[in-house]
């Protein structure tokens, strides 16, 4: 039987922490838990089930997951996030590829995204394969600070895993536009220590991609209301990067005249 080690990292997930630790019952031969000191009770929760916990400050997700990933005992490492969860058939499929030996360096899982208790068929949200169960001699999380992904040598191929990770992504649209301008905080400080200075202009025909993109093009019309709020907080959130990118710039430069 394959050993497998669940990583997971927290930042106040008291809501569906819970959940997602049932899931892996019978999955994980241990779970990793790395916490940005949650304050809600998180880290209580994860105790009560056994997990491994260690606290370090987030600056990134992709570091914070690759660190989690660092602790892992096992060679074999099944990532989630703390607002995520196995269906059923998920897990039996896991546990046969343990019961069998893992034969493959890196799979794929199916993830299903829920917003508001509704699962989302379209807006780019489906279908969501996702790399997260892998052998982290070969892959790894790149340190991307957002939209980090898991990397692996170009001749391996990711076997895809049967049933699905269900993904409560977002509770509200309130919640939605919380989260996403946070990415797009980090998503600013990205593009300005690459050197990448937006435009005006540039911004606002983003925002206008991205809106035709969510709802025509990945047919968000069809998931209603939902889908309507995805692509206008998508439209939105490319302005929020401008802005943010510009601030940031203008800092740096000022900084630059101070120490002339």
């Amino acid at each position: 039987m394959t050993k497998i080690s669940a990583t997971i990292i927290t930042d106040n997930n008291i809501a569906t922490i819970g959940k997602c630790l049932e899931s892996l019952a019978g999955v994980a031969d241990e779970i990793i838990v790395v916490d940005a000191f949650s304050s809600d009770g998180t880290v209580e929760v994860c105790n009560q089930y056994g997990c491994k916990v260690k606290q370090r400050k987030l600056d990134g997700y992709g570091a914070q997951k690759q660190y989690a990933v660092s602790l892992a005992t096992n060679s074999y490492v099944l990532s989630i996030d703390a607002d995520e969860y196995l269906d059923e058939d998920l897990r039996q499929s896991i546990m046969r590829l343990k019961e069998q030996g893992l034969e493959h360096r890196i799979y794929s899982l199916s993830r299903l995204n829920f917003f508001g208790g509704k699962p989302v068929k379209h807006s780019g949200w489906w279908p969501d394969r996702q790399t997260r169960l892998f052998d982290k001699r070969y892959a790894s999380w790149n340190l991307r600070d957002v939209h980090e992904r898991v990397t692996f040598p170009d001749t391996l191929w990711p076997a895809p895993v049967g049933g699905l990770l269900m993904h409560n992504r977002r509770a509200s649209a309130a919640e939605h536009r919380r989260k996403e301008t946070e990415y797009a905080v980090l998503e600013a400080r990205v593009l300005v220590a690459s050197g990448v200075r937006p435009t005006f202009v540039g911004a606002y025909m983003r925002a206008a991609a991205a809106y035709l993109r969510s709802y025509i093009f990945r047919r968000g019309f069809l998931d209603g209301r939902e889908g309507r709020e995805i692509a206008r907080t998508a439209a939105a959130m490319r302005l929020v990067t401008y802005k943010m990118a510009k601030k940031a710039g203008r800092k740096l430069a000022e900084r630059a005249k101070q120490t002339k």
